[in-house]
């Protein structure tokens, strides 16, 4: 199949590339900057230049195309703000799927969107799914919760490095999956008729709190760390500082999805249906701690071979 993924330079996007070449699909991507792109050509994607918020890009980017997996947000430090790419460059891409007959669309979502919409990027999820279904598209929407790939940066390098962590205070569980486990969630919509014009939950298989997840690394490296916690009032005044300046617009849509993480209920769902709608067995997904459990494993492996490294470097230096 004639596969367009967009957005797919993120953590999750170039995940869901990989694993539809590797499930023998022709993939092309959608890249503002071929250069930033340069890894995917490498692993045999095709790319096009385009951006969701000029519409005649993606005229010809979907030309000859089956199938789009969209996988694109925006980013903390994006020129364009959260409507721009989020919505109105949904709406294009929707838009211009349509009028090119595309047979398939796989929108990434975010679970509980519809209760979130005081908050700009779930209201815009939301949007864009209501969006979707009324478009005349086959669709599936895959909602999803939090990347295990974004918890090194938060949690596992604070803990290797002894550096101070911070955690919201009072902040719910999180169901974390891995990308790639996400990436064949989404690749496998498009052959699975049983997830045509569904809306389902990808999430992992335990929610899991910011403390919880510290105390995981310290255990499987080894390390302690100090843990400071952020009271969810200071989240909220940054929020509103943000607010004041356009640059910061994008940060304080951030913000503010971080205080749906302290609404009193875990950021997760029940996986059951979607677990029969695609015919994978639960224990085929990665849980947190193995995830973990293998990175840490790596890393505590490199340091002690860094760590020889250096004293024979030592030695050699030494002239008696």
């Amino acid at each position: 199949m004639d596969v367009l993924v967009v957005g797919a330079t993120g953590t999750l996007g170039r995940q869901i590339a990989r694993r539809a070449l590797d499930e023998g699909h022709r993939v092309r991507c959608l890249v503002r900057s071929p250069k930033r792109g340069n890894f995917l050509r490498e692993w045999g994607c095709d790319l096009v230049r385009g951006d969701l918020t000029q519409p005649e890009s993606l005229t010809f980017a979907l030309e000859g195309i089956e199938a789009v997996i969209d996988a694109a947000t925006t980013r903390s430090t994006d020129s364009l703000s959260c409507y721009d790419v989020d919505w109105q460059g949904k709406v294009n891409l929707i838009k211009a799927a349509t009028e090119a007959g595309v047979q398939r669309f796989v929108f990434c979502s975010i679970i509980d969107a519809e209760k979130h919409r005081d908050v700009p990027l779930m209201d815009i999820k939301y949007c864009t799914e209501e969006f979707l279904r009324q478009s005349g598209l086959n669709y599936t929407i895959l909602r999803l919760a939090g990347f295990m790939q974004g918890l090194i940066a938060e949690f596992a390098i604070p803990v290797l490095e002894g550096r101070t962590a911070f955690i919201t205070q009072d902040s719910d569980p999180i169901a974390y999956l891995s990308t790639l486990d996400i990436a064949r969630f989404a690749v496998a919509a498009l052959t699975t008729p049983a997830t045509e014009k569904q809306t389902l939950p990808v999430v992992g298989p335990k929610a899991w709190s910011g403390l919880e997840i510290f105390r995981l690394c310290e255990r499987l490296s080894g390390k302690e760390t100090k843990i400071a916690r952020l009271p969810l009032a200071t989240v909220s005044a940054m929020k509103r500082f943000f607010r004041f300046f356009q640059w910061g617009w994008n940060i304080a849509d951030r913000l503010a999805f971080s205080e749906v993480m302290a609404c009193g209920r875990p950021f997760t769902a029940d996986m059951a249906a979607t677990y029969t709608a695609f015919g994978i067995d639960p224990a085929e997904i990665t849980g947190l701690e193995s995830y973990l459990n293998d990175y840490f494993s790596v890393m505590l492996r490199r340091l002690k071979e860094l760590e020889f490294d250096q004293k024979k470097d030592k030695k050699k230096k030494v002239p008696f």
